[in-house]
């Protein structure tokens, strides 16, 4: 998941939208080894995405995938970007993470994308078997397709809503980065070593 989160970061523009980075990891996680996407719509709804034809659009511009819509119950997706495919082929681990992503987007108490993939991406840096995670805001906010200024303004959400308990950020010495540390929250979604190693 982590890797996946990174590789999308650097492949998606720097203005894709949160909605639109969500699906992206929904297809990467999902496709097949013909690089092929069969989402059902409920994952949608569940992501709070079902009447996203702007997004769709998004992600078509971006050349990373294009939609296919022919049935009315399944959105089919051809992924197009031949990295993706050959740096990360599909893999049964990859299904499991999709589906820790969707339940924890769901059940993260997030109220938009944006706030759930923020969620998803501090909770897949949080140390296995513990609530404690650290990074630079600036692979955060590259993932989360904000600028770095955007991350503390989140971070207060995430810990409104449960999600963290509390988070610091500190200078890096000598370097012109800032480290971000953070505890999940009792109602966080807390990291397995199937979805951080799967993907």
């Amino acid at each position: 998941m982590r890797e996946m989160l990174n590789y999308l970061s650097t492949a998606l523009p720097g203005e894709t939208g949160a909605g639109a980075r969500m699906l992206a990891l929904q297809c990467a996680l999902r496709m097949n080894d013909s690089a092929q996407v069969r989402l059902p719509y409920g994952v949608l709804r569940s992501l709070r995405l079902e009447s996203a034809a702007d997004v769709w659009r998004e992600l078509d511009e971006t050349g990373l995938l294009r939609t296919c819509p022919s049935d009315p119950r399944v959105m089919a997706v051809q992924v197009l970007d031949a990295g993706l495919l050959t740096q990360h082929p599909a893999r049964p681990d990859r299904l499991r993470a999709a589906d820790w992503a969707l339940r924890g987007a769901c059940s993260a108490r997030t109220s938009t994308p944006l706030l759930q993939l923020a969620a998803l991406s501090f909770v897949v840096r949080t140390a296995l078997g513990s609530d404690y995670g650290v990074a630079e805001m600036d692979h955060v906010a590259r993932e989360c397709g904000v600028l770095a200024a955007a991350l503390p303004p989140l971070l207060e959400q995430l810990v409104t809503a449960g999600v963290l308990t509390t988070w610091q950020a500190a200078p890096e010495t000598g370097l012109d980065t800032t480290e971000v540390s953070w505890r999940l929250g009792p109602k966080g979604l807390y990291p397995r070593s199937a979805v951080k190693d799967g993907s």
